[in-house]
């Protein structure tokens, strides 16, 4: 479990390392994401719920990810050019997130008929059904939203 003011201390280390004086560090409260840059306000984010989850060297390897698109550019997504930077900063992730999200946030909860839970932070506008019960849609594995009566 990393705490916060620590990752704060990496981040702005991070940034004053590699970055100009004109890119900031900020705590956001995404529940699926773990770290977002966002080019136009210049700042670095890493989800305050994520991060007080995720032990030391994740949210570390998170950071490394988030520096590396400031870097790479607005237009290099995870191509071949994001890839080389993360590289030499010493990232060794994955393009994506794929640990632990919030789910205790989710306002909509969802079973299919074979009891597999699925978790939604919005309201779902369309049928949907399980994944993990065929690859394709299939009207026999629809999963049913009960709306939580308060989201911790």
């Amino acid at each position: 479990m990393a705490e916060l003011e620590r990752v704060r201390r990496w981040a702005d280390a991070l940034i004053a390392l590699h970055l100009d004086g004109s890119w900031s560090f900020a705590f956001d409260h995404a529940k699926t994401r773990a770290g977002l840059c966002n080019f136009r306000d210049r700042r670095i984010s890493v989800s305050r719920h994520l991060a007080a989850r995720f032990d030391d060297d994740e949210i570390h390897q998170v950071l490394l990810h988030e520096v590396a698109h400031a870097l790479a550019g607005a237009t290099a997504g995870h191509g071949p050019r994001w890839r080389t930077i993360a590289t030499d900063l010493g990232y060794v992730g994955g393009r994506t997130h794929t640990g632990e999200v919030a789910t205790e946030f989710a306002t909509w909860v969802g079973r299919c008929p074979a009891g597999h839970e699925h978790h939604r932070y919005r309201k779902p506008t369309r049928p949907l059904a399980c994944a993990k019960c065929a690859r394709r849609f299939d009207r026999r594995n629809l999963i049913t939203w009960n709306r939580r009566s308060a989201a911790a």
